[in-house]
């Protein structure tokens, strides 16, 4: 194809390719083209004023376009607004979740459709607005595609059937769910707090050591999926569903051997409760938000919420994925004497 292309020297190309983007001057459907000298730019007209160290030339490019790398390689915005694009986002099944921060939700229909086009085999995408009250349901804003958010989601080699907008479940966790699932010892009894669609219960049930899977939620949408799970995995028989809140479940159901508590920002007002019914020898697996600045005391700090705090030590905690730029998600493991 015939095109005006900008030249400039490689050194100075990504600073060139972002001005013409802010200038809106970039030609799409046509490759950029790339020389031990030069960079080519195709360009829909001349930038006036013209650009320090380049060039303007008319070429023969070729039309197709280059396969993106990242779907902010689909957007076109100001460069202003291209910094504030996230760059990573969540996909369930055949559904993207993107959290898109105020200044683009005027594009946000362009992101969408730029998503739908980049994930392999995406048939709808959301704005994810963030997780909401007990139950943790996410408020979510379709940006493209069609159909239901409820969607089939493979991980450590199960499927699970998920509703992202009815019941609580993260793909960011899918590490943890075989972690914990591969500690768990013969003949222990887990409860699974807060327990979402089950991903917790349900990869230790299907290792089939526990004497005891107790999956816990006080959502019943996401109950009934957690149910829907276990049959579709035939470990029907080996997890006991309760659709209950932990106040009312943790006081008359005995002692657990080990417990996944995995509620990141209200969690902590239910650590006396659910240390106290935890069994000498007993684990814990807590979850929370720190900030990165106080992750190295967090532990100790937590430790001392426990019900007999010197019974109990903090062995292990590590970083699970990002949750702000100052915050994290952290994994902490206690452990009683």
């Amino acid at each position: 194809m015939r095109t005006w292309v900008v030249i400039a020297p490689p050194a100075e190309a990504e600073s060139v390719r972002q001005s013409l983007r802010a200038r809106g001057l970039l030609r799409h459907g046509v490759r950029v083209a790339r020389s031990e000298s030069d960079v080519l730019f195709p360009v829909t007209a001349a930038p006036e004023p013209p650009i320090e160290r380049t060039r303007v030339e008319e070429r023969e490019l070729p039309a197709e376009p280059a396969t993106p790398r990242s779907y902010r390689e689909l957007v076109h915005l100001t460069a202003e607004l291209e910094a504030l694009l996230p760059r990573a986002f969540d996909v369930l099944g055949d559904v993207v979740l993107i959290r898109l921060p105020p200044e683009l939700g005027p594009h946000a229909s362009e992101i969408g459709a730029a998503l739908l086009t980049f994930v392999p085999g995406a048939r709808r995408v959301g704005w994810d607005r963030g997780v909401h009250g007990e139950a943790r349901l996410r408020q979510l804003t379709p940006l493209a595609g069609t159909g239901p958010w409820r969607t089939r989601h493979h991980e450590n080699g199960l499927e699970f059937v998920v509703d992202p907008e009815a019941a609580y479940f993260s793909p960011r966790l899918a590490r943890e769910h075989a972690r914990i699932a591969s500690e768990v010892l013969p003949g222990e009894t887990v409860w699974d707090l807060c327990c979402g669609v089950g991903p917790f219960a349900l990869t230790i049930a299907r290792r089939a050591v526990a004497h005891r899977i107790v999956a816990v939620d006080s959502n019943p949408a996401a109950i009934a999926l957690l149910q829907e799970n276990a049959r579709r995995l035939g470990v029907m028989d080996r997890v006991e569903p309760w659709n209950e809140s932990i106040e009312r479940f943790v006081p008359s159901a005995g002692t657990a051997d080990r417990v996944v508590l995995n509620l990141p920002h209200e969690g902590i007002k239910y650590l006396p409760s659910v240390s106290a019914a935890a069994a000498r020898g007993g684990t814990i697996h807590y979850y929370e938000v720190t900030r990165r600045e106080d992750r190295s005391m967090r532990g100790g700090m937590l430790v001392s919420q426990l019900a007999d705090p010197f019974a109990w030590a903090c062995v292990e905690s590590h970083r699970v994925h990002p949750y702000s730029p100052q915050s994290d998600l952290v994994a902490y493991t206690f452990h009683r004497e």
